[in-house]
């Protein structure tokens, strides 16, 4: 089972039209957030995000933002 932070609070955000589908932020994200859906990053379980901004740090187009600590 995975942890659930506050629900709808969390800053992340993906521009999908910016991903091109690298798969970084499915490898680092800790908790499992994103899933690769049709050669695109799509978030899967946003309420999960500990916001530690691993995903937007690692993504090599900025297509992943996220305000850490906020949520």
């Amino acid at each position: 089972m995975a942890l659930k932070y506050l629900k709808d609070v969390v800053t992340l955000k993906l521009n999908k039209d910016k991903c091109i589908g690298c798969g970084i932020c499915f490898q680092v994200c800790p908790h499992q957030v994103f899933m690769i859906d049709g050669g695109k990053a799509d978030i899967r379980d946003k309420d999960s995000c500990m916001e530690c901004g691993a995903c937007a740090q690692n993504c090599p187009i900025n297509a992943v933002t996220v305000r850490s600590g906020v949520g």
